[in-house]
């Protein structure tokens, strides 16, 4: 096995992509959310999305539970936009880190939000500039990186195109998001070695779902590679309303137990993070996919 990072840096995305694929849940539940998971170590939140709450309602009240959550001076909390209209919103509301996403796949991005990714981009090249004149850092998603429900596999070479655009346009970071679970650790290695071939500084965040059960697999081919930045959703919560069958992101205690196993550190309370789940789980009234939270750590014993 390569040598593997020594820490990771994970982004905590269970109150906003967890949510967003959920039935709507009480103002006070995501705040609740928030708080609990504030203290579990996990350094940075995904608190909130600034979207048009016709197109996802379960966030409608973004600007409501960012009043109102106890923010931890240890977290640095994070807001998703999908333009330049939503990312003004954000900045109005204080928020030093935003996250922009555009899809690689065409039909995606016109599905989610109702524009080509080539108007998408250029529409991102004015909310970096913005950001930055806020004071604010801006990191480009690019969704649908290992396929797209609708178009299928998505080519590399299309995904490495748009990345590469934003970061000519000045993005502070690049994320590559698996929709909707169809990246496999093949996949992964190829992406993310061309990525890192044609733009090895710029800092690269990757983010999973576990739809078709690969999740895991793919965080460790990223680790060999040295890649030491990813999200999680507590729980296993998380999907995308635009992509038919997705499922959750790889759960934040899974991926926690398995690679603090492996000598990488976290700094997340992994107790903490399965009580917090346990807590989601009854915040969204049904069973989550953790398996990490159905059976605890390995550590754990049964009393005789």
């Amino acid at each position: 096995m390569s040598d593997l990072p020594s820490h990771i840096s994970l982004r905590e995305v269970g109150p906003r992509d967890g949510l967003q694929n959920e039935a709507p849940v009480p103002t006070e539940a995501k705040v609740e959310l928030i708080d609990a998971l504030s203290h579990t170590g996990v350094r940075r939140i995904e608190a909130v999305s600034f979207v048009h709450p016709k197109a996802i309602p379960q966030m409608a009240d973004a600007d409501e539970v960012w009043r109102r959550i106890a923010r931890n001076d240890a977290v640095r909390y994070s807001a998703l936009v999908p333009n330049l209209r939503g990312a003004q919103r954000a900045l109005d509301a204080g928020f030093a880190e935003i996250e922009v996403v555009v899809s690689a796949s065409d039909t995606h991005n016109r599905k989610n939000v109702n524009r080509s990714t080539e108007e998408s981009l250029d529409d991102i090249a004015g909310l970096i500039e913005a950001g930055h004149a806020a004071g604010s850092t801006v990191q480009v998603i690019v969704s649908t990186a290992w396929g797209c429900p609708y178009e299928g596999d998505v080519p590399v070479e299309r995904v490495l195109a748009v990345a590469g655009r934003a970061v000519r346009d000045g993005a502070d970071g690049l994320s590559f998001g698996d929709t909707t679970g169809m990246a496999t650790p093949s996949r992964v290695q190829k992406l993310v070695g061309e990525f890192r071939s044609q733009h090895p500084q710029t800092p690269l965040n990757l983010h999973f779902h576990n739809t078709r059960g690969t999740g895991l697999a793919n965080v460790l081919t990223a680790l060999e590679l040295g890649v030491d930045d990813f999200d999680a959703s507590v729980g296993g919560l998380g999907g995308c309303p635009y992509a038919p069958g997705a499922t959750g992101n790889v759960a934040t205690e899974e991926l926690v137990h398995m690679v603090e196993d492996m000598g990488v550190a976290t700094g997340v309370d992994l107790e903490a993070m399965i009580d917090v789940a346990a807590t989601a789980e009854r915040l969204v009234g049904r069973q989550l996919p953790s398996q990490v939270l159905r059976a605890g750590p390995r550590t754990r014993r049964t009393p005789t």
